[in-house]
């Protein structure tokens, strides 16, 4: 995000996840703060990427989201079924601060395909 407002916000989120640990509330409040910046520079893969972040956040209460693979594997079948073998139950903070990087530089094509496998994962879940 280019807003420098958004950039701080998004380091105060991860130096929170590094110094504090994973604190649902705090985290959840951040996050709705941030959706707001993404709406102001009309990104809408961002702005539905961080809705459903804090969503997946409320209802689990905790990110089981994994990092996207750099390439996206079709299971044998092509059934797209390979993307629940690797859903965790355990907090994955790891990818939760590798999600927030991603919204740091919003005009790098990667990032963005990123943030769009996310949202999969995400409406998969």
């Amino acid at each position: 995000m280019e807003n420098p407002s958004a950039q701080k916000l998004i380091h105060k989120i991860q130096l929170d996840l590094f110094k504090n640990g994973f604190n649902i509330e705090t985290l959840i409040e951040d996050l709705k703060k941030l959706r707001t910046y993404a709406m102001d520079e009309q990104n809408p893969i961002a702005t539905k990427a961080i809705r459903l972040t804090y969503e997946h956040l409320e209802e689990n209460g905790a990110f089981l989201i994994p990092i996207p693979e750099d390439e996206p594997l079709e299971d044998e079948q092509g059934d797209g079924t390979s993307a629940e073998k690797t859903m965790s139950s355990e907090n994955n903070l790891e990818s939760l601060d590798y999600l927030l990087s991603l919204f740091t530089d919003l005009k790098n094509k990667n990032n963005m395909l990123d943030l769009k496998e996310y949202n999969k994962a995400f409406l998969a879940f």
